[in-house]
């Protein structure tokens, strides 16, 4: 699966919008660069589906735009103008080539979800790898109307519970020496902000749980 990140020649603010192609070429958040319809057109003529993580304006303000000029299948937990499919904690989603499950993980955004494989997290704004604040492990903001940093620790508690556990082969499979059953777990992880990041998504996720545990400001200002 070839992902792409369409809203990286931004110079303006705008979440990371990610376009996985494949058999179900879908796109990650759609942004607020008014560029990304060309974008996506470097890489794709058809869109089949977009995905929504939330509907903040950095995520959703391009989201006309690509269906006008796609015109997808929406997925988004709440309720959109533009959504096609209704989406809930425990569903699964196709993207690009790999079914993803569906977390539902408020606190930044009462709608917020996120998207888990056995290889890859689209985390939102829930967790990012780095970020103003943070070069490892870092969480969304809650120092806004509606956010909750309590229901933050919840979510990524839960996030934590529902990625697969990497490196552990069946009984049967260690019993016969077969090390390709064991899985390296989850290793990609796209989020809304900061860079993408390639290793132990497990473990910045602990490090971003340990940092939002702490209630201290995530800012100066928060």
């Amino acid at each position: 699966m070839d992902i792409h990140h369409v809203t990286e020649p931004a110079e303006t603010f705008t979440c990371n919008a990610f376009l996985a192609v494949g058999e179900e070429t879908t796109l990650v958040d759609a942004g607020a660069w008014d560029g990304v319809v060309d974008e996506i057109r470097t890489h794709t003529d058809e869109l089949d589906a977009v995905v929504v993580t939330h509907q903040h304006g950095d995520h959703v303000a391009q989201l006309e735009a690509v269906c006008e000029a796609f015109d997808p299948d929406v997925y988004a937990y709440a309720e959109h103008p533009l959504r096609t499919h209704t989406i809930d904690d425990g569903d699964t989603v196709t993207i690009g080539d790999e079914a993803f499950d569906v977390v539902y993980t408020p606190g930044h955004a009462d709608d917020h979800v996120s998207f888990v494989s056995e290889t890859s997290l689209f985390s939102g704004d829930v967790v990012v790898h780095d970020d103003g604040a943070f070069d490892y492990g870092s969480f969304g903001r809650t120092d806004m109307a509606g956010q909750s940093r309590e229901r933050l620790i919840e979510s990524i508690e839960n996030l934590l519970e529902r990625l697969p556990d990497g490196g552990r082969a069946s009984d049967a499979s260690a019993a016969s020496g077969d090390e390709r059953s064991e899985s390296a777990g989850v290793e990609h992880m796209y989020a809304g902000h900061g860079g993408v990041f390639h290793g132990d998504v497990r473990d910045v996720v602990e490090t971003a749980l340990g940092r939002a545990e702490k209630r201290e400001p995530k800012y100066p200002d928060e």
